[in-house]
């Protein structure tokens, strides 16, 4: 995985490191969420107890934050996406070579590509840095 992280970004995880006690380097913005990916072991460390750390957090930055699994390897392509897109659901998820298809039906399909590609745009970006694919919705 290679991304470019923002003094933002880094402001963001030195933020979350203090609160959770978690350390982590991978964090992304995707449709208003600050998204941060952490071991699948650690998940309920860095939610916190009732979701206490995130709360607070969330009110500092007065940003929605999701704290998801990290992926293993691209067999684990599917459910990271899931996670990210949720409530939004989507048909099914084709790994080629050097992309990614993402079927969905129509009224998901709008709300995954978002107003103006924009939640496509991020999608891809974020495809890109953890994967190295190209993706794409159809």
């Amino acid at each position: 995985m290679n991304s470019t992280i923002d003094m933002q970004d880094i402001r963001y995880l030195n933020l979350f490191g203090q609160m959770t006690r978690v350390r982590t380097r991978f964090c992304f913005k995707y449709n208003e969420f600050i998204v941060f990916c952490v071991p699948k072991q650690l998940v309920s460390k860095a939610i916190g107890e009732g979701g206490r750390n995130i709360k607070k957090m969330s009110e500092i930055v007065r940003k929605k934050i999701k704290v998801i699994p990290l992926p293993r390897g691209i067999e684990h392509a599917k459910p990271f996406i899931e996670t990210i897109v949720s409530p939004v659901t989507f048909k099914e998820l084709e790994v080629k070579d050097h992309e990614m298809i993402l079927t969905a039906g129509s009224q998901s399909k709008a709300a995954l590509i978002g107003r103006h590609k924009r939640r496509l745009l991020e999608m891809q970006k974020i495809i890109k840095d953890f994967f190295g694919k190209e993706f794409k919705i159809v």
